[in-house]
């Protein structure tokens, strides 16, 4: 069998690297290196004008973290576009930290802008551009807890947007044990739909990454054989 290929939605920023200052498709080396740990073909995905074809290059997508969302629309849009189709398709899904935001708002959800105005701390986001670590209890038996590999588990956090009132069809099944905000959403209509707050790509047993893949196998093998079944 082919690698599934999983596609991971990355931002447009200015960067420097050998001799050059120039805007670069970003995303942290972290996500692709998960991917294909687990077997995975990582494709990155820049902000697009054009949606047509893109979901049908993919057998898995990943809505990864990074800006807060309104900082760049043209960005947004892409993203809340993609979400959308691949909620539609039934493609496997996993949206971190801003990608379960974003998962979210598709659905017709909203936002808790400043996290700390809601829960009077700032745990989920102690040093700006460092994670830090708190668990997260999750309903037995739901996707993320399959996916995570228990219900109780160590994250890497770093946020202070979150998901407010949750978006038609999604169950929140992940709550952070310091204060009951949502860490976890998924709708359980779908075969792989998962919404996680943390950051499993920084997380070197972080199992979630894997559990989007081997989901993106079986629909690969699902679509090959209806492929086939089609032909006469």
């Amino acid at each position: 069998m082919s690698r599934p290929v999983i596609g991971l939605c990355a931002a447009i920023e200015r960067a420097r690297w050998s001799v050059w200052d120039d805007e670069a498709v970003l995303l942290p080396r972290a996500y692709s290196t998960a991917v294909q740990r687990a077997g995975g073909l990582a494709v990155l995905l820049p902000p697009d004008r054009e949606l047509d074809g893109v979901i049908d290059l993919l057998d898995g997508l990943i809505l990864a973290g990074g800006a807060d969302y309104g900082e760049y629309p043209d960005r947004d849009a892409f993203e809340l576009a993609l979400a959308s189709a691949a909620l539609e398709r039934d493609l496997p899904l996993l949206g971190v930290c801003r990608g379960m935001q974003l998962m979210n708002l598709a659905r017709g959800g909203t936002l808790i802008e400043h996290v700390p105005d809601t829960v009077g701390h700032e745990d989920h986001r102690a040093t700006p551009g460092a994670f830090g670590d708190h668990d997260v209890r999750l309903t037995a038996g739901s996707l993320a807890a399959r996916a995570a590999g228990g219900g109780r588990v160590p994250t890497k956090s770093h946020h202070h947007q979150a998901v407010d009132r949750i978006g038609e069809g999604f169950e929140v099944t992940g709550w952070a044990t310091i204060d009951d905000l949502p860490e976890a959403m998924e709708d359980p209509s779908l075969h792989f739909a998962l919404g996680v707050q943390w950051h499993p790509e920084a997380d070197p047993v972080g199992a979630e990454i894997a559990a989007l893949v081997e989901a993106a196998k079986i629909n690969d093998a699902r679509r090959r054989l209806s492929s086939a079944g089609g032909r006469s």
